[in-house]
């Protein structure tokens, strides 16, 4: 999904130079003809492709500040030269408002911790707070599903958690929840050991602030990753107080907020990444083997 590879995550390092590929482009096809592409007009894409240690950046000339685009332009990546397509735009912004809509929710529910406990608001807030709590799950899990990840194993492990955190919030409520007269997020409150049960969801959108920080290196993201397993380690362990829980917590608000509202002013390409990389991986083993023997004979 990303500009820049999640290889730091996996280990992995390489060094590639993309002037050693010259496919060529017919319209939108990708071809494994060995001519180069020509520019088309003033804005013409310049990609250049930097692989380092833990990161990929790959910067492309013709693209507007405001993040809108021009099908017409041809990204050269890895494997190939491509395009951005209206379902490229579809999904990029499917996925910026799964996260715009887990971020709300979350605010207008934790907001309660701050409000007077009898005034109408907090009251209105907290007798609708497991409907907060499944809007901002739906927004996450949309936003895990159109996640870019070139790594298809990383991205499977946080779609895997945020099942086991839905699947345990379910139990939460049914078994516990439900049998004591309250809504999970409050019981949850009340029996910190409950955090086991919900956790893996939050293991999940950690995973996503943190893929977010590293690839776009986002302040906001990054300082996410710590903060939200902080609170729930602290309200699970018993040890952190309420006052530093609170101010965790409107941290923790404040950032969700700037995180998904600065999402909106990023170019639509940088959350598609390097399209030619899930070109490839989409293609049969002996295609694979072909497209590289072709590589191989053009960089010779």
């Amino acid at each position: 999904m990303a500009s820049r590879a999640l290889s730091s995550a996996t280990g992995v390092s390489v060094l590639v130079s993309p002037s050693l590929w010259k496919p060529r482009v017919e319209g939108r096809a990708w071809s494994l003809s060995s001519s180069a592409p020509s520019a088309r007009n003033s804005k013409s894409s310049s990609c250049k492709l930097l692989f380092r240690i833990g990161s990929v950046r790959c910067k492309a000339l013709g693209e507007n500040n405001r993040g809108s685009f021009d099908d017409s332009i041809v990204y050269q990546g890895i494997y190939g030269p491509w395009t951005i397509d209206s379902s490229d735009v579809r999904e990029v912004i499917l996925y910026r408002s799964g996260l715009v809509t887990a971020a709300a929710s979350f605010v207008l529910a934790a907001s309660a911790a701050f409000l007077p406990d009898n005034s109408f608001l907090s009251t209105t807030i907290k007798q609708n707070l497991d409907y907060f709590y499944v809007a901002g799950s739906c927004g996450l899990g949309l936003s895990l599903l159109l996640i870019h990840i070139y790594v298809s194993e990383i991205k499977r492990t946080l779609q895997a958690l945020w099942l086991l955190g839905i699947l345990g919030s379910c139990a939460t409520y049914v078994s516990l929840a439900q049998p004591a007269n309250e809504n999970l997020v409050q019981y949850v409150l009340d029996n910190p050991s409950a955090v086991w049960l919900v956790g893996p969801l939050f293991a999940a959108l950690t995973g996503l602030v943190f893929k977010e920080g590293l690839c776009y290196g986002k302040l906001e993201a990054g300082i996410l990753t710590f903060v939200i397993p902080i609170v729930l380690l602290g309200h699970l362990s018993g040890l952190m107080d309420d006052g530093v829980k609170l101010v965790l917590l409107a941290t923790w608000m404040a950032l969700f907020v700037i995180f998904a509202g600065r999402k909106f002013t990023q170019p639509i390409k940088d959350d598609i990444g390097d399209k030619s990389v899930f070109m490839f991986n989409s293609l049969r083993d002996d295609e694979k083997k072909a497209l590289i023997e072709k590589l191989e004979q053009q960089k010779n």
